[in-house]
């Protein structure tokens, strides 16, 4: 029997841990699904393994862990652009939910997404939709990593009538996944302007007997915040202390309306921020304080959002742009530097799952969730420092290998797990659907 199942030479290694350290000419070795060694590649090419990955002109670091999305709705990607969040909603996005939401449009929408996501360097996704075991069967069958969390809204859906059920049918697509060792399960309040307090504090109440993690929009826009002061009289992250939704299970996703209050409160439960740059850029709700964040010592994630509102699901892009907006939201060029911002899409994002023991970095004993970029374009030399290379220099189509778990899902730029001209296909199906409806909205 070999001694690896994978043995990976690459150029050089980003390890993430420690923080600073590139390995130039060391190799990944790999046995079932961990990550067994890092060595010198003069070394590595001696032993034995039943596949030797040969990775010149490339980068090996951790897979990026896309900490916020709402995967099938990349069949919305453009579907309604340059608009106000509340008019993109209301106007829009949540009207055409309701005409075709379904285990079908979910279906074809996460797949897109699916491929989309390993194309672009994801291995790890957190969801936040409608019909999530539809989405969960897809990452099963694509072998991508994922933590659903099932939606709790208070408005009748195609996926639930009431909160009430939104809770059973999660709770048992929770204990359909207890033992998996790809697919989570967790709770998904929308919001504190969609979901009653009531409601959020049993969902709190659940998530702290299940050691379960919840997910909820919060603080996007000073519009948000101001309608929650006016009903509640507190602010939105006051109101989930409160109810005890806060702690180190909870993320928070946007948080792009802060106050100095807001974010001591978040660091008081030990609460994660994801930040979603281009989603908020291009809704023009804001930007988070990200180094504020940081410096309080508050753990940030990076997510995309949706493709309906970010029209990308590259977190290539998204660590990019969190790094060139952290600069200019602070007026300080070392703010959100590039080490900062691949830690956020790698560590920080296991950190919010929990997960920082087994993902998020290149060591013995991990998980061996890796990818590999390809550097030796003449747009990325010379290679001065890789960090830098990495978070500046980089379009987002330089993912040319994947593996979740040892399993390699890209190969050489090719999806090994997802079809993707069936994929394709049936995207452009559903396309004709909601053209022919978004021209109705129009009218």
């Amino acid at each position: 029997m070999a001694q690896f199942d994978t043995i990976l030479h690459p150029d050089f290694v980003v390890p993430i841990v420690p923080r600073y350290e590139v390995l130039p000419a060391h190799s990944v070795g790999i046995k079932g699904d961990t990550i067994s060694a890092v060595l010198p590649r003069a070394e590595a090419l001696e032993l034995e393994a039943s596949e030797h990955v040969d990775l010149a002109g490339c980068v090996l670091m951790p897979g990026l862990i896309n900490s916020h999305c709402h995967a099938a709705m990349s069949l919305l990607r453009g579907y309604a652009d340059d608009l106000p969040l509340m008019t993109w909603l209301q106007r829009y996005i949540w009207p055409t939910e309701r005409q075709f939401i379904s285990s079908e449009f979910v279906l074809a929408g996460s797949e897109l997404a699916i491929a989309d996501l390993i194309l672009g360097g994801t291995t790890t996704l957190v969801d936040h939709y409608f019909f999530p075991e539809v989405t969960a069967e897809a990452c099963e069958r694509a072998g991508l990593r994922a933590l659903l969390t099932f939606p709790v809204i208070d408005v009748t859906t195609a996926w639930a009538r009431d909160t009430e059920e939104c809770i059973s049918r999660g709770l048992a697509l929770r204990d359909r996944y207890r033992n998996h060792d790809h697919i989570e399960i967790g709770f998904g309040p929308h919001s504190t302007y969609q979901v009653s307090e009531e409601t959020l504090a049993r969902v709190a109440v659940l998530a702290e007997e299940l050691d379960a993690p919840i997910q909820i929009h919060l603080h996007e826009t000073d519009d948000e915040v101001l309608s929650v002061v006016e009903q509640s009289g507190m602010r939105p992250v006051d109101l989930l202390e409160k109810l005890g939704v806060l702690g180190p299970r909870t993320q928070c996703v946007h948080m792009t309306a802060l106050g100095e209050q807001d974010m001591d409160t978040i660091a008081t439960h030990g609460a994660h921020v994801v930040h979603c740059p281009r989603s908020n850029l291009k809704l023009g709700t804001g930007v988070c304080a990200v180094q504020k964040l940081l410096d309080r010592g508050i753990n940030v994630a990076l997510g995309t959002d949706g493709a309906a509102s970010n029209n990308r699901l590259n977190m290539i892009s998204e660590l990019q742009t969190a790094a060139l907006i952290g600069k200019t939201a602070h007026g300080d060029p070392k703010a959100v530097d590039a080490w900062t911002t691949l830690e956020m899409a790698t560590l920080s994002g296991a950190r919010a799952l929990g997960r920082a023991a087994d993902l998020g970095s290149v060591e013995i004993g991990k998980l061996a969730d890796l990818i590999a970029l390809d550097l030796s374009g003449v747009q990325h030399l010379p290679l001065y420092d890789l960090a830098s290379s990495l978070v500046y220099g980089t379009s987002g189509s330089e993912v040319k290998w994947s593996w979740v778990a040892g399993r390699c899902v890209l190969r050489d730029g090719q999806l090994q797990s997802v079809d993707y001209t069936e994929v394709t296909e049936r995207a452009s199906d559903w396309s004709d659907q909601l053209a022919a409806f978004r021209t109705t909205l129009e009218q």
